[in-house]
């Protein structure tokens, strides 16, 4: 498979992605505020502070990654890439996708005495993948790939 084609597979995929999880933490967005509407209290009760805090954590960071997605779509095509290393930051974005958001919505979805659940603990490994992910997007644009 040419890079050229790999670099449009992982484009496809990255639009796909962006705009389904964009739909899903928009939509989290919009339950958020009926809650918040409803004034249901399995969301506004003061012992339930943590949970809203976690859940608007896991929406804003959701719809943040999802952007940051759909811009990585179009950074797929840089001519830095290498295969391996455009194949790796799709990796730790996706991952990233799925444990940043969904550590602090399921950190929130089960409290014990105002404490985040034990799944938040899948937000720094999350955000740890992310990061290389942009390291490796920033050397790629800035024509830094892999060693000749």
């Amino acid at each position: 498979m040419s890079e050229a084609t790999n670099a449009g597979q992982v484009a496809e995929r990255h639009l796909r992605l962006g705009w389904w999880s964009l739909l899903l933490f928009l939509t989290l967005g919009a339950v958020l505020e009926g809650l918040h509407g409803l004034k249901a209290g399995l969301y506004l009760d003061v012992s339930n502070e943590s949970r809203r805090l976690l859940w608007t954590l896991a929406h804003a960071h959701g719809t943040l990654l999802s952007l940051v997605s759909l811009a990585f779509a179009g950074s797929a095509r840089l001519p830095a890439w290498s295969a391996e290393r455009l194949s790796r930051a799709s990796w730790c974005l996706v991952a990233a996708l799925a444990l940043i958001p969904g550590g602090f919505f399921l950190g929130g979805a089960f409290v014990y005495s105002g404490d985040p659940g034990p799944a938040v603990i899948l937000v720094p490994p999350g955000a740890l993948l992310l990061f290389v992910a942009v390291l490796l997007t920033a050397r790629a644009a800035s024509g830094g790939g892999d060693p000749a």
